[in-house]
């Protein structure tokens, strides 16, 4: 796997990997940015989300779960000095279907902490990582 950034000016960078797709980087202009794109930090605590949120979902699907709506969000608290590392993260799942079963939703967070997240198992070493899940039942 290979990422690279390309300066586009000031502290604005344009990202790409081996996907191809682009995403912009920027911070606030207080330190020197145009607030015009994710903040590398924000772009990593993402990667996190999104990494557990693919396997939640699949694992859930392969379950039979009827999920109608599904968002993960990840809270993180970072160290007051520089380099402003993670000190606590947590990351809640809300999960919104028809009948979904509590014990097939917390199986789902397990195997996604435990065995198919890399971004997990790479960012628990350094942090810890809570969860959270909630159910609702689907209106419609």
């Amino acid at each position: 796997m290979e990422a690279k950034v390309t300066w586009q000016g000031n502290l604005t960078f344009e990202g790409t990997a081996d996907s191809g797709y682009k995403v912009p980087l920027g911070t606030e202009p207080e330190v020197g940015g145009n607030n015009d794109g994710f903040k590398p930090m924000e772009l990593l605590l993402t990667g996190l989300a999104g990494c557990t949120a693919m396997d939640v979902i699949s694992i859930l699907k392969k379950k039979k779960q009827d999920v109608t709506d599904f968002e993960v969000k990840a809270h993180a608290d970072r160290a007051s000095e520089q380099p402003r590392v993670f000190t606590h993260i947590m990351i809640e799942y809300i999960v919104t279907g028809h009948h979904v079963d509590p014990v097939a939703v917390d199986r789902a967070i397990e195997l996604s902490e435990s065995k198919y997240c890399p971004a997990q198992a790479m960012l628990k070493k350094a942090v810890t990582i809570e969860h959270k899940a909630t159910i609702l039942e689907a209106t419609e």
